[in-house]
């Protein structure tokens, strides 16, 4: 049974063929030739609130012919402390598929086995796959080849979408620099299994310096909200402002994966002058779900 829970188990040339589909339903969209989810229904258990990633994935099953069913965690039975692997025993006896958004990794892959469903992670605190492989999508079309390109990811480098971006920079071999606090470093075994292509710099102007592509997400991510006044003082000198944006290589792009406080990780001004780039990003969801959704649809019959 396959599954799409982190970018880690993947090899280059499936990712490649990710993208590569992923730019195709991009290109077909409205009149795709094939409806790979046709008779299927698919679940969606979130734990967390979410505007691109629930939409993203609505849309894109129901393009793919597939119906979905829309199940907020706190309104089932998980709710009152029923085990995911229950839950997952029931689901897969009456679901096709199924799409998670939640707290722990733990849960998406206990769901994954004990469900013997297609199973995709739409996020959880350990990783962020879907949105990287959309972010890639994003630098391909408009940087192209991947292998030599320098991204500098700016925040909490522990967080879902740095992790993600380190097992991206391990399958495509770019550099990928991770500029943060020391007191949110990834963590040391995961830079130590990943090479020389990963550098932890804490300085933003090194960091910075020769970067075609600057990234940077909330300070706060969701769970950690009491953590808020000292995240806020800790990564101020982290914010994305002209200056920053000036020393990284001309014509660098600046990423977001939103939503995005104006004003902390990044100013109005560079956002705004970057929307194009950014919002085109977060469309891509849409298309490189739509390549996980028939991948494992293929492949799972």
């Amino acid at each position: 049974m396959k599954h799409f829970l982190s970018l880690e188990p993947f090899d280059q040339p499936t990712l490649v063929e990710l993208l590569d589909l992923a730019d195709q339903m991009k290109k077909d969209r409205g009149s795709h030739s094939s409806q790979p989810l046709s008779g299927q229904t698919w679940a969606m258990i979130f734990s967390k609130s979410s505007t691109r990633t629930r939409v993203s994935f609505e849309v894109g099953i129901r393009e793919l012919g597939g119906k979905v069913l829309f199940l907020a965690a706190n309104e089932m039975q998980l709710g009152r402390g029923e085990p995911i692997k229950d839950t997952a025993r029931v689901l897969g006896r009456m679901v096709h598929g199924a799409v998670i958004r939640t707290y722990d990794h733990q849960d998406v892959m206990d769901f994954a086995h004990f469900g013997n469903i297609p199973t995709i992670n739409a996020l959880t605190d350990h990783a962020h796959p879907c949105q990287i492989m959309a972010d890639l999508m994003t630098i391909r079309s408009k940087l192209g080849d991947l292998s030599n390109k320098v991204i500098t990811f700016v925040g909490d480098g522990a967080c879902n979408v740095a992790t993600s971006w380190i097992y991206a920079a391990m399958k495509f071999g770019f550099e990928l620099r991770i500029a943060s606090p020391k007191a949110f470093s990834p963590d040391a075994s995961l830079i130590a299994q990943a090479g020389d292509k990963i550098k932890v710099i804490h300085r933003m102007d090194e960091a910075v310096a020769g970067s075609h592509v600057l990234y940077t997400d909330v300070w706060v991510s969701m769970g950690k909200e009491e953590e808020s006044a000292s995240r806020l003082k800790e990564f101020e000198p982290y914010q994305i402002n002209t200056a920053i944006m000036n020393q990284a290589l001309p014509g660098a792009l600046l990423m977001h994966c939103l939503p995005a406080y104006r004003g902390k990780e990044v100013t109005e001004e560079i956002l705004e002058g970057h929307a194009d780039t950014i919002f085109e990003q977060a469309e891509n969801r849409l298309h490189a779900q739509k390549a996980i959704l028939s991948w494992l649809a293929v492949e799972g019959r």
